[in-house]
This record gives structure tokens, sequence and C-alpha cells, in this order.
């Protein structure tokens, strides 16, 4: 079956526009064109990621991208903030409400749809063959997609456990920010670095008790330790 992605915009015209491009690319577009519409769509058609603008009516984007995170059953759901907003409080507020990634209108359908697809290898993505990795309070399987905490389970989205699994394989190396929106974000040119700090921040509170092992290295980026 073709990947279902959610499109939540209130513009008719962006969404046929992008509908065709996913259909051109494979997947199965399902739109929305207000915030109560896609909640409901989330819950019936099961989409494997989510394309959500900010400025909706009724339940604006950022409250759906609100209550999709705080919703057990789709916490973990890939988000894409889709927005004309410019402004670096705007998707920093996105980014620290859960969402994964954000293109900034006006883009490229083209670039949204690579962006679509870089999103669901990163949650798709698991390596059979690697070992469990066992570092103090803190225990991360790549191939189940597991994090554990002093023996609890952790929910991370997909970029969440992406970041944490890089930093776990590269433990006590340094890693910059930069070379992080590369490997993580799979970003082929600078952008906003503020991006890897929110996801950073997200990334320790729900660590908990094992947040001290991410070390910041002012002016530079991030390690993890196995004893903070």
């Amino acid at each position: 079956m073709k990947p279902k992605i959610l499109l939540v915009d209130d513009e008719t015209d962006a969404l046929e526009v992008l509908s065709y491009k996913l259909r051109q690319a494979g997947f199965d577009p399902v739109v929305a064109e207000d915030g109560a519409t896609a909640l409901a769509k989330v819950r019936s058609e099961k989409p494997a990621l989510v394309v959500l603008d900010l400025m909706l009516p009724e339940i604006n984007g950022l409250d759906v991208c609100r209550m999709l995170r705080r919703d057990p059953a789709t916490v973990a759901l890939p988000i894409i903030m889709l927005t004309a907003k410019v402004t670096e409080t705007d998707r920093i507020v996105g980014l620290e409400l859960g969402a994964d990634d954000y293109v900034t209108k006006p883009f490229s359908p083209r670039e949204l749809v690579l962006r679509i697809k870089k999103l669901l290898e990163r949650s798709q993505r698991a390596d059979d063959t690697a070992a469990v990795m066992h570092l103090g309070d803190l225990e991360v399987d790549a191939a189940r997609h597991l994090v554990r905490v002093q023996g609890e389970s952790v929910v991370l989205t997909a970029t969440e456990f992406r970041l944490l699994e890089l930093l776990a394989r590269r433990r006590g190396r340094v890693q910059s920010r930069d070379r992080l929106l590369a490997d993580v974000w799979d970003y082929d040119h600078p952008i906003d670095t503020r991006t890897v700090d929110t996801h950073m921040r997200r990334l320790r509170e729900r660590l908990g008790p094992a947040a001290s092992m991410l070390e910041t290295v002012r002016g530079v980026g991030y390690r993890l330790v196995a004893s903070p």
C-alpha cells in the first residue's frame, strides 16, 4: 500500500498542487482544510506523516501539533510544519511542540516531497545487526526503535530517536550543530542551527534522569557521555 500523507492547509490551490506531486512520487495524499478535520482524519486514515500548516481555521496548526503530541497513539507521528511565517520565534515554537521539521512558504513542492521522503526514511530506518547500546541508565535499541531510561520506556519522535542514536554511536565525541543537521536532518546546506538546539532541549526533557548525559560544548555542539 502507498504511504498516506495528510496535507493540512486552508489553501485549496496548494492542496491540489501538493496532492498531485505526492501521487507522482508514489504517495497517497489525504487532505484537510481545518484543524478539526485534520485531527479526525489522523484517527480515521492513520497517515504515515502529516504536513501541517500553522494558520488554520477553527483549531490552528500549533494546537493540532500539541494535541497530536499529547496523544500516546500519535506522539511519534512524523510532522512537518508548513507556514508562511518566517520569524525565528514561530519556527522554534513549532519545533518545541514536537514538529520534526519545517518548510517556509513560498516553497518548492519538489523540496517538500524530498523532506517527506527523508523524514519517512528516518522513522523507518533500523539496523538489524546493531547491538543494543547500554550507556549507564540509558538503553538504545536501534533495531526495535526503543529507548529506556532506568528500565522505563521513553517514547521519542523519529527525529528525536535518530538524534539520540547518532550521539550514542558517537559517544564521547563532540558533534557540531552543522554536522548534526547534515547527519540527522539530511540538510546539505547550513540552516538555522536553533533547530538542533530545540530538539536537544526536547530530548533532554524526555530522557529525565538521563538528561545530564547530553552535554553542551559551548560554541561547538553536543556530545553524549556515559558518565556525566
